[in-house]
């Protein structure tokens, strides 16, 4: 067998070069603009968070991090989007749970959420809280639960959508209850609340993200929080617990992620500026306003995402499943 050097050199030069620039594209991540697709519409919960994490994290990689809210599906057009998008750090999605849902309530999904992204890091658990026009006639959660089981499908229920968290809350809301309301589908958490807002429908089961200041201004009447303890926010109101709910626990993670094959500089570049964003004092501070914390540091890495969204995926599927609630 004969061998060419000069072949050989040639190829040698190739890797070498394909290295360097690889090499230097990591280094030099990001030269433009980065974008953070929202799946939701824009005022919603999520949106909230991702606009107060994006800001920070964008003076962390010295280029704008910008936020494009791409609504529908449930948050499965805009996950989609980044899933088919190139795998050049440019292009993320910020989603919640909705992720951990999806296979299950979606007959037909265009992506698989642990296989065709590459997870970054969860940012924070939002809890839920259970709220009505202000002038609904319950005053505690008792005496909802009891109204709910008197008048059932006569009371209309808001959510943002299929597979949105409050669809979710909803859902196992009315499991707790025993009893079913109209559901009324919104594109967004937003226009859900606007429309409680004018009490123009009865009842909406949200994150505080996008309830908490709606409830200091007596905009909308709150009955309890879904979490085992009362909120530092929202001291007064009581746990599902509290009001004999105690099979209605739910809170809402949010995580950070790029389509797969993003490389693992790239990905741990992203990881290191969320991880100062999220300890970053204002976003602390107005974390802590709108109900929730951002998760430690050790959490806003691929692993600890990857764990969560495991684990959610197999804790929803068989709720979603004894519901018997589909999408197409």
């Amino acid at each position: 067998m004969r061998f060419s050097m000069n072949g050989i050199a040639v190829s040698v030069a190739v890797l070498a070069a394909a290295f360097a620039a690889s090499t230097a594209s990591a280094q030099e991540y990001p030269t433009k603009p980065v974008t953070i697709v929202v799946p939701f519409s824009a005022g919603g919960p999520t949106d909230t968070v991702s606009r107060l994490v994006a800001e920070v994290m964008g003076r962390e990689l010295g280029q704008q991090v910008v936020i494009q809210n791409v609504g529908g599906a449930g948050g499965t057009l805009g996950a989609g989007q980044v899933a088919s998008s190139d795998p050049d750090g440019y292009t993320l999605l910020i989603h919640h749970i909705g992720m951990s849902t999806a296979p299950t309530l979606y007959r037909s999904l265009p992506f698989d959420p642990t296989k065709d992204f590459s997870p970054i890091g969860l940012i924070t658990e939002v809890p839920m809280t259970i709220v009505a026009r202000k002038d609904f006639e319950a005053t505690t959660l008792a005496e909802l639960v009891a109204t709910i089981k008197e008048k059932g499908e006569e009371l209309t229920y808001a959510n943002a959508g299929v597979g949105s968290a409050s669809h979710l809350c909803g859902m196992l809301f009315m499991n707790a209850v025993g009893a079913a309301m109209t559901t009324v589908p919104y594109q967004g958490s937003g226009p859900a609340m606007t429309d409680i807002i004018g009490s123009q429908i009865d009842l909406l089961c949200d994150q505080t993200t996008n309830t908490t200041s709606q409830i200091k201004a007596g905009e909308v009447k709150a009955y309890a929080v879904t979490t085992a303890e009362r909120l530092a926010s929202l001291p007064d109101l009581p746990t599902t617990t509290e009001g004999g709910l105690e099979d209605l626990k739910i809170a809402v993670w949010h995580g950070l992620y790029g389509p797969a094959g993003l490389p693992d500089d790239v990905v741990a570049k992203l990881s290191d500026a969320l991880k100062v964003a999220l300890a970053d004092p204002t976003i602390v501070s107005r974390f802590a306003e709108l109900g929730t914390t951002p998760v430690a540091a050790t959490e806003a890495e691929p692993a600890a995402l990857t764990a969560t969204l495991t684990a959610q995926i197999a804790l929803w599927k068989p709720i979603i499943e004894a519901a018997g609630v589909y999408a197409d």
